[in-house]
């Protein structure tokens, strides 16, 4: 994990694309979408059907990793308001291990507005911490210090003549958008014109690498 300050907090990034949050000892992820594949066979595109445990598997290291008491969800936890119905035995079963060792919070996204079975843990449309607001995707007349998701941020570099695309946060003065975490999610160059608007001004893409954080300036 890598430290960084944001917000007048302190922070650690993982390159798995989970935001810790020591002061409170919470972990922040964006974009599970849970049972995206099963809802592209309802449509009749066939994906391998382990996302949601791969998603879960990888989430839960996570937390036994850093010792998380809290976990904030920043929306798009489900791929559509009937992903956790959808979830298997072994998945609902690990989810809700999960729900019941921490506080754990729903934020809503627009995949899933509505959260009826969520397999434990609360459900809010945006929450403000310790100062700090966290909803699904940013706001940019917000001018508090704001965690969202949403954009599923990726950066793109050439390295030794091939191109390299990596998950990324991205940040400017007042907001970090975080990577999705899911498994089956794809992504949106930092350098978009929807990402840039939502951000505002000055912006840079982050990359934790080992003990490093890499700064990208993202052009205007």
């Amino acid at each position: 994990m890598v430290p960084f300050s944001f917000g007048g907090q302190e922070w650690r990034a993982t390159a798995a694309g989970a935001l810790f949050w020591p002061a409170r000892a919470a972990l922040m992820v964006a974009d599970l979408h849970l049972e995206k594949g099963s809802w592209y066979a309802t449509k009749g595109q066939l994906l391998p059907p382990y996302d949601s445990l791969a998603t879960l598997s990888a989430l839960a290291e996570v937390v036994a990793a850093v010792g998380a008491r809290e976990v904030w969800c920043l929306g798009d936890s489900f791929h559509d308001v009937g992903g956790c119905e959808r979830l298997p035995a072994a998945a609902q079963d690990m989810l809700r291990a999960l729900t019941g060792a921490t506080a754990w919070t729903w934020i809503t996204g627009n995949h899933d507005p509505v959260i009826v079975d969520r397999c434990g843990g609360e459900v809010v449309d945006e929450a403000v911490v310790d100062g700090v607001v966290l909803r699904h995707e940013a706001d940019p007349r917000e001018t508090r210090p704001e965690l969202s998701g949403h954009f599923h941020p990726k950066l793109r570099v050439r390295v030794r003549g091939r191109q390299v695309a990596r998950r990324c946060y991205v940040a400017s003065a007042t907001k970090l958008v975080l990577p999705a975490f899911g498994s089956l999610t794809g992504g949106l160059d930092v350098d978009h014109p929807a990402l840039r608007r939502a951000l505002g001004g000055v912006a840079q893409a982050l990359v934790p690498v080992e003990d490093r954080l890499l700064r990208f300036p993202i052009a205007a």
